[in-house]
């Protein structure tokens, strides 16, 4: 390997590093594990991830960025105030981009893609089936990212991708009514692009989107999040 491939690769490793970590502590504060107000020890996250304190710093100034967290002087980083709202704004972004990727894909997606949605259906099923949460929460994950390829619109795609990051996905298949959700669209998304029919398509993938927002809220409702606010859904 040449010294600039060395190089090259040294740098991809500490661009990963960071946002190893910010998708970790994302992934904990809109899971309810970290509440706002608390403090995130640098210690404990570079733990859990395998890094060192370095990228673990980065990654929380990525969030700070980002408004998940905020850095108070002399005391660290802690869990900023989101809002029912903030989520159902998250899941509305994405549900918008992912209607119109839907209706695009039914314009343009191929028959070996959609032979790619059929086999993704038997395996999200076999994962139920397992109970493998795991593998419930990828292959969904999966199911949304060759739709979106479909749609052969990169750019569009790729706003997308900055907005799912935002969002639930290892915990995916924990959230109350979320699995029955896909279970019960995901078909039918398939269906609607199998006939081509963009209207179809781009309605049930902004519903299918949106109502994750519903059972995400639930979700943490029940956990008592906004239990101190005494917030009341919107």
């Amino acid at each position: 390997m040449t010294q600039d491939r060395i190089a090259a690769a040294r740098s991809r490793k500490r661009t990963q590093l960071p946002e190893e970590v910010a998708t970790y502590v994302r992934e904990l504060i809109i899971s309810g594990a970290v509440r706002p107000g608390d403090f995130l020890r640098m210690e404990p996250i570079a733990e859990a991830v395998g890094v060192s304190n370095t990228p673990v710093r980065e990654g929380l100034l990525a969030l700070k960025s980002e408004g998940f967290v905020r850095l108070e002087p002399r005391r660290g980083f802690v869990v900023a105030p989101f809002t029912q709202q903030d989520i159902r704004d998250l899941f509305w972004a994405q549900a918008q981009l992912g209607a119109e990727l839907a209706a695009r894909a039914a314009v343009n997606i191929t028959p070996e893609q959609l032979k790619a949605l059929d086999e993704n259906l038997k395996e999200y099923d076999a994962a139920i089936a397992s109970g493998d949460e795991e593998a419930i929460a990828e292959i969904g994950h999966q199911f949304h990212r060759q739709v979106n390829l479909a749609a052969n619109s990169h750019r569009l795609a790729l706003l997308q991708g900055a907005v799912v990051k935002h969002l639930p996905n290892r915990f995916y298949a924990t959230i109350e009514g979320q699995v029955a959700g896909a279970s019960h669209d995901h078909p039918l998304l398939l269906e609607a692009l199998r006939k081509g029919h963009t209207k179809k398509a781009r309605s049930l993938m902004e519903v299918h989107i949106l109502e994750g927002a519903d059972h995400l809220i639930e979700s943490l409702i029940k956990q008592g999040l906004w239990a101190d606010a005494e917030e009341k859904p919107a």
